[in-house]
């Protein structure tokens, strides 16, 4: 029953009641013709819904600013023509709602949808409702159909040119195509030419074919790029700066996984629960494929209980102590003293690059001892401050 129709019910007792014992029959009269207005809108909930109902949502996933469509698909099995019926489909905070009018027998019917995608996270979509009730609103009968989707909004990205640096040679590294006179792992043999260094002289093999031979070598190398993506509150001065950094680290992040390289991407845990095994102060995003790595990046929130950046480097360095280069992401609000000292709990070795997001702030690249820092005011300034920086 709906509030209107609780309101005739209210008004139905308050009309006999005051009737009868005050003697009004115009009360009486108006509390009558009430009741019998509830007995005929009952009525129309009589009965049982034969059609079937479904739900489609054919991209789960989607970027900020897209569109996702969806179809309600209306299905009448019996041997009878189905009068129109009502649909609601919850999205989010929001509701959808049309009207499907008569469907043939054994014939469906349809109705699309767009899922409007503003901001990054997810968007529950359904399930699906079908309304049954009188043309006055007194009643109303929902029956729950299909199960609820939930659509993906991602952050955007960008692409970013091959990253060179943070490559280690390394024996067990990845072989390469590339073919040097000075390197760990051998290849092949062939003739020297002047200019060769003659410690590289296979000196056998020259005696079994009478020319100077020297060794040739495969180069092989490592390397693991680190993405830190702080989640505090204090590292960012509002929203918009901390969307504009989850879109960097999932640039830097989908960009390595392309490009077949090793990859961790660690965000901040909750301080609060970091004594616990289940809520560390840091945890790690998949990045076994782009999707994945993209799905985590889209439920991730800042908090005022996040680990800062500082604690979290010193923590990530820890968990990828073979990092050959790290990306810190952060907010402006983060000082360059505060990087530094971010910088300072990584191994040795390892190329440290911060990324400070400021919407519309212009694009500058500073170096602080070795620490390289970039500024990006907007997402696509990622690309040019890296070139800038001499690391693409």
């Amino acid at each position: 029953m709906t509030v209107f129709g609780w309101s005739v019910v209210i008004a139905v007792i308050v009309g006999f009641v005051g009737g009868y014992l005050l003697g009004w029959a115009e009360f009486v009269a108006l509390a009558w013709a009430g009741t019998v207005l509830l007995a005929l809108s009952a009525l129309y909930l009589v009965g049982r819904n034969s059609f079937r109902i479904g739900l489609a949502l054919p991209l789960r996933r989607v970027v900020v600013g897209e569109k996702a469509p969806g179809e309600v698909l209306v299905f009448n099995p019996t041997r009878r023509h189905l009068a129109g019926v009502g649909v609601e489909v919850p999205i989010g905070d929001g509701l959808a709602e049309f009207h499907i009018p008569g469907i043939p027998r054994g014939a469906e019917a349809s109705e699309i949808f767009l899922v409007a995608a503003e901001r990054r996270g997810v968007i529950p979509v359904g399930p699906v409702r079908t309304i049954r009730g009188d043309p006055l609103g007194l009643f109303r009968r929902e029956l729950t159909w299909a199960e609820r989707t939930e659509l993906y909004v991602h952050p955007r990205t960008i692409a970013i040119p091959a990253i060179s640096t943070g490559f280690v040679r390394d024996l067990e590294g990845a072989a390469t195509r590339t073919i040097t006179s000075s390197d760990v792992s051998f290849h092949a043999l062939r003739e020297y030419t002047p200019g060769d260094d003659r410690r590289f002289i296979h000196w056998r093999s020259s005696a079994k074919t009478g020319v100077y031979m020297v060794r040739q070598f495969e180069e092989t190398r490592r390397s693991h790029i680190m993405v830190v993506l702080g989640l505090a509150e204090s590292d960012y001065a509002d929203d918009e700066e901390f969307e504009l950094a989850v879109s960097a680290a999932g640039s830097l992040g989908v960009h390595a996984i392309r490009d077949a390289r090793s990859v961790s991407v660690i965000a901040s845990g909750d301080r609060a629960a970091a004594s616990t095994r289940l809520d560390p102060a840091s945890r790690a995003l998949r990045t076994s494929s782009r999707i994945r790595l993209l799905d985590d990046l889209t439920v991730v929130q800042r908090s005022p209980g996040a680990t800062n950046i500082v604690a979290l480097t010193r923590v990530a360095g820890e968990r990828a102590a073979d990092a050959s280069v790290a990306f810190l992401i952060t907010g402006s609000a983060t000082t360059v003293a505060q990087l530094r000292q971010a910088a300072a709990g990584l191994p040795s070795g390892v190329d440290v690059i911060a990324v400070i997001c400021e919407p519309g702030a212009l694009p500058a690249m500073r170096r602080v001892a070795e620490l390289t820092v970039l500024s990006i005011g907007y997402l696509d300034d990622l690309q040019k401050s890296l070139a800038r920086a001499a690391v693409v």
